[in-house]
């Protein structure tokens, strides 16, 4: 498997990466994520950047980008420290769109 696997309009990304990128043990990745504490946006690109998408995951004071191909070839990777915000307890977490790699969607 590579790191990024596209599933029709969907991506499966390889929990190790995010392990990585957070500084976590790869068990906890998915957990996580349910739990709304590792979210998730998939965007997307038109005009030129059509073709790409822009995954990011966004975990306490940290996130990480990914820019993927149609293929899910992963072009660049960034991970950077971003200000929290107060949560909105009523507000999505994700979009649903990008999983961990033992191929369950994320909710």
């Amino acid at each position: 498997m590579t790191p990024v696997e596209r599933k029709a309009e969907d991506f499966v990304i390889d929990a190790a990466l995010l392990a990585e990128a957070f500084g976590l043990p790869q068990s906890e990745i998915k957990a996580r994520m349910r739990e709304g504490a590792i979210t998730s946006r998939c965007e997307a690109g038109v005009a030129e950047d059509a073709g790409r998408w822009r995954l990011t995951f966004h975990h306490a004071d940290r996130a990480c980008r990914f820019i993927v191909d149609a293929s899910g070839n992963a072009l660049t990777r960034a991970t950077f420290p971003i200000k929290t915000r107060p949560q909105d307890p009523k507000a999505p977490h994700g979009d649903g769109k990008v999983a961990p790699s033992d191929g369950v969607a994320a909710p």
